[in-house]
Formats: structure tokens, sequence, C-alpha cells
């Protein structure tokens, strides 16, 4: 273990940035503290000849069946990316946050495997940041406190796009395999894939957020893209998911040797703040 260095007052900055960055997992509501997922409409291999556009949409999310894959996302302060395999009931996720207002950078990420978590973090941007070891960090759950929500496996559709889809308002396929349509971000389960108050401050603009989505050729889900207006002092952005490498993408195994170690006490005052 490398010893921290900061002063606490350093430290305190450097636990408030990383919950922080646990709370941008939002956008992967999977994987987020706020709630649990809303549970994305079973799907079937392929859209049959007679489904509506909207049908054919949440037919091509992912279900599990798919085997492993690929995701990756952003909202309006955070880009998440790593993997899921549904038979290892795991998931690979890495995280980016932008330097804060003390200049903090923070790159975290989260390798699940049931009900076993490990994690890598790293902290630039100040001097005396706390520095850890490039390897996997197995973290013992008697150590973390109740207060903390770090990420677990609850489903393949990490990006929500089954609950996003199913509030879609209009649904059209411009062309094979292209999707524009509205979504109504203020139904109750769509609203979750947001962070909390954000779909009420949208007023009546929350119901007609436009969208637009890829299907690819192996009839499977590529990307989803919201058109999220401004409200308030948050600005528009964009709201990104995709997937990818659907049944190619690696396995999740559990890290061993030099690539895994026990977490340091400081991981767990930085998860546990």
């Amino acid at each position: 273990m490398t010893q921290a260095t900061g002063t606490p007052g350093t430290i305190r900055r450097t636990v408030g940035t990383a919950a922080a960055v646990l709370a941008a997992t939002t956008l992967l509501a999977g994987c987020g503290p706020k709630s649990e997922p809303a549970a994305a409409p079973q799907s079937s291999p392929s859209a049959s000849p007679s489904a509506s556009p909207k049908e054919a949409l949440l037919e091509a999310v992912p279900d599990g069946t798919e085997g492993a894959f690929r995701f990756s996302g952003k909202d309006a302060t955070s880009t998440i990316s790593g993997r899921i395999d549904p038979a290892a009931k795991g998931f690979e996720l890495n995280m980016a946050m932008p330097a804060d207002s003390d200049g903090i950078v923070v790159k975290m990420s989260f390798l699940v495997i049931e009900d076993q978590n490990w994690v890598k973090a790293k902290f630039s941007g100040r001097p005396g940041l706390p520095k850890f070891p490039d390897k996997w960090m197995k973290l013992d759950p008697k150590k973390l406190t109740g207060a903390v929500d770090i990420p677990a496996y609850d489903g393949v559709d990490q990006g929500n796009a089954g609950p996003l889809i199913q509030a879609a308002t209009s649904v059209e396929e411009k062309s094979p395999g292209q999707y524009v349509g509205f979504i109504d971000v203020s139904e109750t389960e769509a609203a979750k894939a947001l962070e909390d108050g954000e779909a009420a401050a949208l007023g009546e603009a929350a119901k007609k957020v436009p969208f637009t989505a890829v299907v690819g050729a192996d009839k499977h889900l590529a990307s989803l893209t919201l058109k999220m207006p401004a409200a308030g002092k948050a600005k528009a952005y964009d709201y990104v998911v995709k997937y990818a490498e659907y049944g190619s993408a690696p396995k999740i195994s559990v890290p061993t040797g030099a690539a895994a170690t026990k977490a340091p006490a400081m991981a767990y005052e930085m998860l546990n703040g």
C-alpha cells in the first residue's frame, strides 16, 4: 500500500469527489445508488414482421441472451464504459469525471461478479492526493458502511434503454435500423434513468424529449441518444447509451495473481466517506 501524503482537507475533498463519481452511476441506473433499475420489457431475438417500430426497437434491447458485450454512456457530468457478462452475473464499470472545483480529476473502475466487488481508483490534478495500487482491490463488504452504495449486478440493460424506449410517445423507423421519436422522461420508470429531480425540473419539456436509436444488422440495439433540453441552470446535453460486441466481448472473470490485491484502509475511507 502507498500511504497518502495529503492533508486531511485534501483527503476530505478527494472523498467528496469520489462520492460524486459514485453518484454519477445514475447514468447506468442498474449500477446507481439512487434506485433499483427499471425492468426492461422481455425481448425476443428479432422483431416479427408485423411489429410496430416501437415494438421492434424494444425487442432489440439486450436481455441477457446475447452473451458478453460492451457498453458505454455519457450524460451531463460523466463518461462511463465497461463490459457486461450475463453468464458470470458480472460487469466491469469504468468512470471518468472532469476536474471539480478543486481541480481534482477522478478515474474509478469497479469489477462486480455476483456478490464480489473490486475497485481501482486514480486521482490527479493536485499534489498530495491519495495513491492506490494499479490493481483490482478486493473489497470486504464487512468494512463498508451502510451509507455506501457500490455498484451491484442487477441486469444487463445497464443504460436503461428499455424503460426509456417504453416511455416513447412516438417512434418512427426512418430507414432500416435507424429510429427517431420522442420520449416522455417524466414517466416514472424513465425518470429513474436521470438524476433525482431532473425530469421534474424540465416541466412540460420532459414530455417530448427527442431521441435517435440505431439497431445493428444483428438486430441488437447499438445506440440510444436523448437530446436533453436545458432546465434552469442546467445546460442541454446528450444522454447517450451504446452497446457493442454482442457475444464477442471478453468474458468477466475473477482477477488473480499480480492483477489483484486486498483493498487498503484508504480505499474504505474513500468509499465510506
